[in-house]
């Protein structure tokens, strides 16, 4: 392989793709931990109110979020080293 096609750190794009994305991943690892609240809620009985609250709020924003971002971005983004398509 040519060194040249290899990277080192991510491009300026790459880490501008990143934070415009980052409330969505933000959100999506918030969903994922009320998920694992909720699946380990059996060993006290079953999920309480409170989990299930949490885990439809997390939902619930993540939906938002994406939302907001689908809304926002203007320009498809592409994966490293692809054209984005339109």
């Amino acid at each position: 392989m040519k060194a040249s096609r290899l990277q080192a750190e991510p491009s300026s794009e790459d880490l501008a793709a990143i934070e415009a994305e980052w409330p969505l991943i933000e959100a999506e690892m918030l969903l994922v931990a009320a998920e694992i609240a909720w699946a380990i809620a059996a060993e006290r009985g079953g999920p309480s109110p409170m989990d299930w609250k949490r885990l439809r709020r997390a939902e619930s924003q993540v939906v938002r979020v994406a939302a907001e971002l689908a809304r926002t971005v203007t320009t498809p983004v592409a994966p490293a080293g692809r054209k984005a398509v339109a």
